[in-house]
């Protein structure tokens, strides 16, 4: 009989997703904002991220599908690999920038040499790939326990401080409409992915909300600690924040579990995405090959800037995901047999542009939701022209 995986397994991996170096990072960015205005973006943002991711994670756990393979029930087999390409090339920038966040987050407390860290933090991840998602529930339990404690410590310290520098400027302000897209888009990097977990679980729909629901409250806990940071150092670099805190062995441990355990789920899930791309390979060999050539670009390139990644992230997948919900709640359609599935394919070219353009004039309901929504509209009245609506097989 095939091992399922429980909901405190569920709950343990998205902790671990949410506790991330890359989270704080973006947390920063709030900070010109004020702890009100920066709060409300944050909050309001991972509710609507994580409703989407929900429903993502619900079709992969209803159909027992790998992500990329539930793309595939929208766009068509060979149309879902596109999604599969894009999706790994997003896993293996993922993997470099947490790799890079906590090689010079780690570097700044026990100097050693980037190369090094990343040498280390590559090395522990592929351990937890080999361990593999289905072992690895007491060996995560142990961490998340540690991470959990280690990040309450972080927190305290930071907040004990915030009320001597609520008031001290911190940059260049952004608009609250590009911090709510910077607080959506951190969830919508989790799309193509969550199906790879729910599809193991033994109670779908409730691993599903479980998984939303914790990745949801521990990122913003994750943000609201890089807003405060970033008022308390006067700074957005991790690596001077960590310092500014007065973390040493506790914060080395804080920077690699985190940077482990979240960027095991990327370079795992690039692994799976990679076997709808090339038949036979292993995922789990292909998981590792994204941790080596993630280690290598992060001790050659620097990615202190990742805003711009997180923009694209959400131009891709933001349309995917409401085409994706369009067909299988809506017209409820499986189209996994066909080859192309064009007109939905075009639909989200279309929600595609219409969200780089929104991003470039700011509207005041940011990017995310006019283009949802337009493309959900768009793949319903193509539909209904073209007559193509798919049975369900």
């Amino acid at each position: 009989m095939e091992k399922r995986t429980n909901i405190p397994a569920n709950a343990l991996i998205w902790f671990g997703a949410g506790v991330s170096l890359a989270e704080i990072l973006t947390g920063t960015f709030f900070a010109p904002l004020g702890f009100r205005d920066g709060g409300i973006a944050i909050i309001a943002g991972h509710i609507i991220g994580c409703a989407l991711l929900f429903l993502a994670g619900l079709i992969g756990a209803r159909t027992r599908r790998s992500a990329m393979e539930t793309v595939k029930m929208a766009f068509g087999s060979r149309g879902g690999m596109l999604f599969a390409a894009l999706n790994v090339l997003q896993l293996v920038g993922w993997t470099s920038i947490m790799i890079y966040d906590g090689a010079l987050a780690a570097g700044s407390i026990m100097d050693a040499g980037r190369w090094i860290w990343c040498l280390v933090i590559g090395m522990l991840i592929i351990a937890w790939i080999r361990i593999g998602i289905l072992r690895i529930e007491r060996v995560n339990a142990v961490a998340m326990t540690g991470l959990f404690l280690l990040t309450v410590l972080l927190c305290s310290v930071i907040m004990g401080a915030e009320t001597e520098a609520a008031s001290a400027e911190a940059g260049e302000a952004m608009s609250f409409a590009m911090a709510l897209e910077l607080s959506i888009a951190m969830p919508l990097s989790w799309l193509p992915l969550i199906s790879d977990y729910t599809r193991a679980a033994a109670r779908p729909a409730a691993a599903a909300a479980v998984s939303a629901l914790v990745y949801g409250l521990v990122s913003c806990w994750m943000y609201f600690i890089g807003m405060g940071a970033a008022l308390l150092a006067g700074t957005s670099d991790i690596a001077q924040i960590m310092l500014h805190a007065g973390l040493g062995a506790a914060g080395l441990g804080v920077v690699i579990l985190s940077t482990v355990t979240t960027t095991y789920l990327d370079a795992y899930s690039a692994g799976v995405s990679s076997e709808s791309l090339v038949r036979g390979i292993s995922g789990r060999t292909a998981g590792i090959g994204v941790t080596v050539l993630g280690a290598l670009a992060a001790a050659l390139y620097p990615m202190d800037d990742i805003t711009g990644f997180l923009y694209l992230i959400g131009s891709v997948f933001a349309p995917m995901i409401a085409v994706q919900m369009t067909s299988y709640f809506l017209l409820h359609e499986d189209a996994a047999g066909r080859s192309v599935h064009a007109v939905n394919l075009a639909a989200w070219l279309a929600g595609f542009l219409c969200y780089r353009w929104l991003i470039s004039v700011d509207t005041p309901l940011g990017s995310t939701l006019p283009t949802m929504g337009l493309t959900i509209l768009l793949t319903l009245a193509a539909h209904r022209i073209c007559g193509q609506r798919a049975e369900n097989k």
